[in-house]
């Protein structure tokens, strides 16, 4: 017998709070001014305004090819930026994620992994027009003939199936090679089916409304009756991105055969995608634009720890951002001026070349003060579920303030175990001082090690 028991409903969070959880926008106004405390950040107002109008050029498609760069110390809010830009785009818009070390393979070099990030970056929306077949399934009746090959089996010469929609019926007779495709979507009389006229695609779309009973347990999902006539043309939107065009024509289309079948079953190693293929790409998807089939959307493409790309990277990255199709890039470095990576001796701000600082709108991000702090720890312990008193969060404010705000945010959870240990829901601050002798931060660890020979 299945077992159905019921889901009690529980105040406390069962799902996993990652660093930037509690981040869900820009929190700006109407008039793209920033909110003291809104959207899960608190204070960077500059920032947040300047990322709020690279929001709207994004928007109306006047930032393709551009690059910025959040600049800033450690813990000030630079990623968190870069994904409350991707949460005011939408999930329409493509956002692709990466850190500067993740472009360093054994497999694929590094321009391009480079590349195929970009390409993951931007979007291609496909309208299509379609004729369809859309009703509900009143006949399905498969008719066999006399085997060609001899012998005693029959072969199925043509199938024969019914429809039924709001406006009238109609008898289709359907090759025998889309009854494979209706065996494979188990479609049976009274199901809702449409059938693509052109590739014969069959996608079986639920059970007709009029055949569901009175019970409360169904396991099947009823549909109305599909408006309008049996044959119809309809809209189809779809949503790739180049990059996922790009893998399509580099793989080899498989046969029927043993030996192409096994080659799928085996993984190969990733190979690169040629410049060639590329811009074969490029040409179908600008005659498919040109044609109003289909609009480009470009995404972006965040690459964090910028200052762990090397001078090959950059100069790649510099002739990548002027072709014609390309991404918003969002840069973000914690670096001062530094030594860019792959030279000896060039020393350049944000350990990034000066020719392609030169093209970045850079938005800096600024230390928080400690009343700030104090309300981010707060708004942090409210998503973990942790009931703090008033001088226990003043507390970890001071050595948020003091130390570093991840450190004391980090003091937290260990804080929320110490309490229940002894007995109690709420954190005072002896726990928080008892975490303090528990778990050392970066300067006090320093200060040891320079005291100390060689270990803590």
């Amino acid at each position: 017998m299945v077992q159905i028991s019921e889901v009690k409903e529980s105040g406390s969070r069962e799902s996993r709070t990652a660093a930037h959880t509690h981040i869900n926008g820009l929190g700006l106004d109407e008039y793209g001014a920033a909110k003291k405390v809104d959207g899960g950040f608190v204070g960077q107002a500059e920032a947040r305004e300047a990322c709020g109008v690279i929001v709207d050029l994004i928007k109306y498609r006047k930032m393709s090819g551009k690059a910025i760069l959040l600049a800033g110390g450690p813990g000030t809010g630079k990623t968190a930026l870069a994904l409350a830009v991707s949460q005011e785009l939408g999930p329409k818009v493509p956002f692709c994620p990466i850190v500067g070390s993740e472009l360093f393979s054994a497999e694929v070099k590094k321009t391009e992994a480079l590349m195929e990030n970009f390409r993951r970056a931007i979007g291609l929306r496909i309208k299509e027009i379609k004729e369809v077949y859309e009703g509900e399934v009143t006949e399905l009746t498969p008719e066999e003939s006399e085997n060609p090959l001899g012998g005693y089996g029959k072969t199925i010469s043509h199938v024969i199936v019914g429809l039924k929609s709001a406006k009238g019926t109609k008898q289709l007779r359907l090759d025998p090679s889309i009854y494979e495709a209706i065996q494979k979507e188990r479609v049976s009389v009274g199901d809702v089916i449409y059938i693509e006229a052109n590739t014969g695609g069959i996608k079986r779309v639920g059970r007709s409304d009029a055949y569901a009973t009175e019970f409360d347990l169904e396991a099947e999902e009823y549909v109305p009756l599909p408006k309008g006539d049996v044959h119809k043309k309809k809209e189809i939107v779809q949503d790739v991105t180049l990059h996922d065009l790009d893998m399509a024509n580099s793989k080899p289309q498989g046969g029927q055969d043993v030996l192409s079948m096994m080659g799928q079953l085996l993984k190969p190693r990733k190979t690169e995608i040629t410049d060639k293929l590329r811009q074969e790409v490029n040409k179908v998807v600008s005659k498919y634009i040109s044609q109003g089939i289909a609009e480009l959307v470009p995404g972006v493409l965040f690459i964090d720890e910028v200052n762990m790309l090397d001078i090959e990277c950059f100069t790649y990255l510099n002739r990548a951002l002027e072709s014609k199709i390309a991404p918003i890039v969002i840069l973000a470095s914690n670096r001062g001026k530094t030594t860019v990576r792959g030279t000896d001796d060039v020393k350049a701000p944000h350990g990034i070349p000066p020719d392609l600082v030169d093209r970045l709108l850079i938005v800096r991000t600024l230390p928080y003060n400690k009343e700030e702090i104090q309300t981010i720890i707060s708004k942090r312990a409210k998503i973990e579920g942790l009931n703090i008193n008033e001088q226990a969060l003043d507390r970890v404010a001071t050595i948020g303030s003091e130390k570093s705000l991840r450190y004391g945010l980090q003091l937290l959870t260990p804080a929320g175990i110490l309490a229940s240990t002894s007995g109690r829901t709420e954190i005072l601050p002896e726990d928080i001082d008892e975490c303090l002798d528990l778990f050392l931060d970066g300067k006090r660890s320093t200060k040891i090690l320079e005291q100390s020979e060689s270990y803590l």
